[in-house]
């Protein structure tokens, strides 16, 4: 429904817009230079350590350009949520390169930083980066309802970045509804946060967005792509050891959580409709493109072509194809796949698909829990209980039986877990969350 209403919302528009591609533009370089304007203020928010970050971004436009409504880009770094700036090499190639083509291009700064370094801290991060780029997105559409500073076209917004940005630019595309989150945070502490949409400043404006472009990135759940969403423009290495190729465990240096990666969402996209471009860079590494060497240059080549005939396609232009697609179906794939056969790979994970059936009748408490947590079975026989943390972690693994069992949970970290009972003659199973402050 988002995707018809964006297009009805395009179409009523666009009569006011360029004609795309003409003359080149969009399709080729047709600006020899680009102008920057650096450090723009488009919001602020309340950073992980409680104190007030101002949000930045640089903004990109062909030089001399007389053209008053410009598709946006809107480019997100990367750094594990960590680190990473606007000026990053490969966000700062894209805008570069893109401004060439006539396109008009922003490169955030977000807030970055979570402490602890575990999963529930490291979700909170995505939620802040969410909501920033968010206000990145409002304030561009503020600007073209008021002084139109900037010369977009507010219905022709395109999102990405790579690593964290991609995660992130993911997120704000296909995390619609904040009750999809309700295994990761709960209600009172995404409301905490400020939900979805933030706080970050320019309210009253839309976030929807055209497409997004995912370097290297991953969703927390490919559930969360719907049918009638917008685009999807992947890149991604088989051998990132970082953001998985497929579904795992996201590991930048420390392991956090679970994520489909690229070819998950691929193949979701096939699944359910949604359009989707998807280029594998067979044995690469996480992002591949960012860097200076002779390698490096050549994969940046390479990601810029394939998201340049993207967002002609998206633009309506008929251009010939620079960088085809590549759909490397073969035996390096961790799950074999068969492209868009109407069927999303949907195996057990410890986080989205602990399976989940009627048992016999048993009670946790208390929950949350502090120190210790009890779990209680009210039939006889023989039941295996583990404790997953959101990283899909087992924690804690026992057998128990009829009774009450109490279990210490001083030693865990503070966060949301899934405590999952099975029982060993049937092999059904159930699972709740338990909350350890």
């Amino acid at each position: 429904m988002k995707r018809f209403l964006l297009l009805l919302f395009v179409g009523a528009s666009s009569i006011h817009a360029q004609t795309p591609c003409e003359s080149g533009r969009y399709a080729e370089d047709v600006f020899a230079n680009f102008v920057v304007t650096s450090d723009i203020e488009y919001g602020s928010n309340t950073n992980a350590a409680g104190n007030t970050t101002t949000l930045l971004l640089d903004f990109y436009e062909p030089e001399n350009d007389t053209e008053t409504e410009r598709p946006l880009l809107i480019w997100v770094h990367g750094g594990s949520f960590l680190a990473g700036s606007k000026t990053d090499i490969d966000v700062k190639t894209f805008s570069e390169r893109f401004a060439k083509k006539g396109y008009a291009c922003a490169s955030i700064n977000y807030r970055l930083g979570f402490f602890p370094i575990d999963s529930t801290n490291a979700i909170k991060a995505v939620v802040r980066a969410v909501q920033d780029l968010k206000a990145a997105i409002r304030f561009f559409r503020q600007d073209n309802a008021t002084t139109n500073t900037y010369k977009i076209d507010p219905n022709r917004i395109y999102i990405g970045g790579s690593s964290a940005g991609a995660i992130t630019a993911l997120h704000v595309a296909y995390l619609s509804d904040e009750c999809e989150i309700e295994d990761y945070l709960d209600a009172s502490a995404l409301s905490a946060l400020g939900g979805l949409e933030g706080t970050s400043g320019n309210p009253g404006y839309s976030t929807e967005v055209s497409a997004v472009i995912n370097g290297c990135g991953a969703l927390g759940r490919y559930s969360w792509m719907e049918a009638d969403e917008v685009p999807l423009c992947s890149i991604h290495g088989t051998d990132d050891g970082t953001v998985k190729y497929n579904r795992g465990l996201v590991n930048p240096g420390i392991p956090i959580m679970y994520l489909d990666g690229s070819r998950m969402l691929h193949e979701r996209a096939c699944a359910i409709g949604t359009e989707n471009s998807f280029y594998t860079f067979h044995g690469a590494p996480h992002v591949p493109y960012a860097g200076t060497g002779a390698a490096q240059l050549a994969y940046m080549d390479t990601t810029v072509n394939f998201i340049r005939d993207f967002l002609v396609k998206q633009l309506g232009c008929t251009e010939t194809e620079l960088q085809p697609a590549n759909n490397w179906a073969e035996s390096a794939y961790l799950y074999p796949i068969d492209y868009c056969d109407g069927s999303p790979v949907n195996e057990v994970c410890p986080l989205a698909g602990l399976p989940t059936a009627e048992l016999t009748q048993w009670n946790m408490y208390p929950n949350p829990a502090s120190n210790q947590v009890t779990i209680d079975l009210e039939a006889t026989g023989s039941y295996s209980v583990a404790i997953y943390d959101l990283t899909g972690r087992i924690v804690y693994r026992s057998k128990v039986s009829q009774g009450a069992h109490t279990i210490a949970t001083d030693l865990f970290n503070s966060g949301n877990y899934f405590v999952r009972i099975t029982d060993q003659q049937t092999s059904l199973s159930e699972t709740k969350k338990l909350i350890i402050q």
